[in-house]
């Protein structure tokens, strides 16, 4: 979308806004609603006239091209249909008109070639043509970034702000912009592409804003991030807010500090504070990962926290990472807190020689890391600065590439599966500018994309960054609420063994023959994990994670010292149950159910003097299902059963 475009829309809307002014005024004046800028700052101008110059000239070019190397081609469509076209001519909104004026309405942006594509750009070629609406995210980050765009030009024009970022992110959009002093002509080199014009973006929402740093880097000049989201109508926006109301329910910060699971100090920021019941979940999270490591020939390491920088300078991290290290001097020499374990890992390996009979050998730790995020960054759970990882390497040979990444795919089903979680997969691959071997990266995204293909998900391709040293799978897991979450990576890693000389001694005998490095977290961050389980649940956690599993309700205080220190409490506690018991003397029995079915006790065991004399519970739940009187043996028992099955509805299955 061009400068002028987006002026010519406004402008033409300025007859519409006698009839509302009214209207804004009031809401402005009840929340430091300010006016326009008059007149507007003068690079503004400054840009149009040299946008107009250059439009002219653009114009001017596909006008020659029209007329002097126009051809028929053919636009092939999703469904095959194959439909004629003149390049440099016909526009894929065109084509869309062609088929029906109701879909040119509801498309936002074309692909060509797989490529997006602006609705008013002639087709050039032959080529394959989609036409993307809101629903699809590629449509939905062309019509957010086309969004950012109107709300920037709204920050010149009132605050007067230089722009700086403003791109698209996965729920709407954001601009940030310094405001202390003026800035010279800004030109948007912005590549596109947009919207067809300002009129299909229907209605926007700023909801935040927050300070940041240009570039990100805390010595540099502060910024002010505003946050925005749009929709093609309004009914989409309601349903929107309506989630994040949903969502705010569900912040995982409310739920840690109602649930008393967590908290956090300004003594040792983006660190967190466990509390006993946080720290049983954090610690079955990996008891879960470790039971799995003995099933899938994983052996457990622990590696020291801190190192020499000359480990961080020989794995590359250093040149590229450092400012992201607690480093500290010690006689003399840097030392940092690690960030990650791969290269400690790469030491184990080559601590003594390795022979073939060897691999793959699969190296996991749950060690301590430390980066140092920026203070503005840390959020929660989410963004930390102390976390631990269910972090595995596998080193193997080249031909054991394809059955190692089916064993991780499995194995991340098997841990997604007990979570309910669904997820989208998606493979990086080698990049144009790719680091080392040719014939490596090609037998390895082989294996890779065999691999992917024998797990039986639908994987898509994702776009790789301009240098990687690694062919890499992430997986992006779909919470109870619709969000999506990247936290599981599955790495093909060529250049460690490189910069270690990692070797193994292979079947021919060759000593000099170097392992691939598989990278892989299933969990990722386990604080992080823990928040999007928070989230998920809503704070009602299944029984096998539940920190409050079972509460004993006394029907009367003659039984209290039964349900307390008698066969119930003790009974369970001893079964490794997370249980309680109320004699709150002040509350009544009703009373004391409820308490424990709002704090999400997942069963309540009410005990009076029939169940004292026969050994028995009377078994409800917190959704108040009621399952009657059992042995408390019984219950025990049944309990463990759908404790140790990770059982996801233990209190329906019951």
């Amino acid at each position: 979308m061009t400068e002028r475009a987006r002026l010519q829309q406004v402008d033409a809307g300025e007859e519409k806004k006698a009839d509302c002014g009214k209207k804004k005024m009031k809401e402005g004046a009840g929340d430091g609603g300010r006016s326009e800028l008059n007149p507007w700052p003068a690079f503004i101008n400054e840009r149009l006239e040299m946008y107009s110059k250059l439009k002219a000239e653009h114009d001017a070019l596909l006008a020659e091209r029209a007329a002097n190397d126009s051809k028929p081609i053919k636009v092939t469509l999703p469904d095959g249909k194959k439909v004629d076209a003149e390049s440099w001519k016909t526009t894929p909104y065109q084509i869309a008109c062609g088929i029906s004026q109701g879909l040119a309405d509801n498309t936002v942006i074309a692909k060509v070639n797989k490529v997006v594509w602006d609705l008013d750009r002639p087709l050039e070629e032959d080529c394959s043509l989609e036409l993307l609406k809101f629903e699809d995210e590629e449509a939905q980050a062309v019509y957010w970034h086309s969004s950012a765009h109107i709300m920037g030009e709204a920050m010149e024009r009132i605050y007067g702000g230089c722009l700086c970022y403003g791109p698209p992110i996965e729920n709407g959009f954001y601009y940030d912009m310094f405001l202390e002093e003026g800035c010279g002509p800004l030109i948007d080199l912005c590549r596109g592409p947009h919207v067809r014009h300002t009129g299909k973006i229907k209605t926007i929402k700023i909801h935040k804003n927050s300070s940041t740093y240009w570039e990100g880097k805390a010595d540099m000049e502060s910024l002010q991030r505003i946050y925005g989201i749009s929709f093609p109508d309004t009914k989409m926006l309601k349903e929107w807010e309506k989630f994040q109301e949903e969502a705010k329910s569900r912040d995982h910060r409310k739920i840690g500090r109602d649930q008393e699971l967590f908290f956090f100090h300004e003594l040792s920021p983006g660190s967190c504070f466990f509390l006993p019941k946080g720290a049983y979940i954090y610690n079955t999270l990996i008891e879960f990962i470790r039971s799995e490591y003995r099933k899938r020939g994983f052996q457990e390491v622990v590696t020291p926290n801190v190192f020499n920088s000359k480990l961080w300078m020989t794995s590359g991290h250093w040149q590229h990472y450092s400012d992201n290290m607690f480093s500290f001097e010690v006689e003399k020499e840097i030392f940092a807190l690690k960030p990650m374990n791969c290269p400690g890992h790469c030491l184990m390996f080559d601590h003594r020689p390795r022979s073939w009979r060897e691999l793959p050998l699969r190296l996991a730790d749950f060690g301590v890391l430390h980066r140092n995020e920026l203070s503005g960054a840390l959020t929660g759970l989410t963004r930390v600065r102390r976390f631990q990882q269910d972090d595995a390497h596998i080193f193997c040979a080249m031909e054991q590439i394809e059955e190692e990444i089916k064993s991780c795919l499995e194995f991340l089903r098997t841990v997604y599966d007990v979570f309910g979680f669904s997820f989208k997969l998606n493979l990086s691959t080698r990049p144009e500018k790719y680091l080392g071997d040719i014939e490596v990266w090609n037998q390895a995204e082989k294996q890779l994309e065999n691999s992917l293909n024998a797990f039986g998900e639908k994987w898509e391709l994702n776009p790789v960054m301009e240098l990687s040293m690694d062919l890499r799978s992430t997986f992006r897991l779909k919470d109870a609420i619709g969000r999506y979450h990247q936290c599981a990576t599955i790495q093909l890693d060529f250049q460690l063994p490189i910069r270690f000389n990692l070797t193994f001694v292979s079947h021919d005998g060759n000593d000099k023959t170097r392992p691939v490095i598989i990278h892989r977290a299933i969990l990722g961050s386990v604080e992080r994990m823990i928040a999007i389980l928070t989230e998920n649940y809503g704070g009602k956690w299944p029984l096998w994670l539940s920190p409050q599993q079972v509460m004993v309700v006394p029907v009367g205080p003659a039984c209290d010292e039964y349900a307390r220190k008698g066969d119930v409490r003790q009974h369970f506690h001893d079964a490794g149950f997370m249980a309680d018991v109320d004699v709150d003397p002040g509350c009544t029995l009703n009373k004391k159910i409820r308490n424990a079915q709002l704090a999400q006790y997942n069963f309540i065991l009410v005990v009076g003097e029939k169940e004292k004399a026969s050994g028995t519970v009377n078994i409800r739940t917190r959704d108040n299902k009621v399952h009657g009187e059992r042995t408390i043996a019984d219950t025990v028992e049944r309990l463990l059963q759908l404790k140790c099955s990770r059982s996801r509805q233990a209190e329906e299955e019951f």
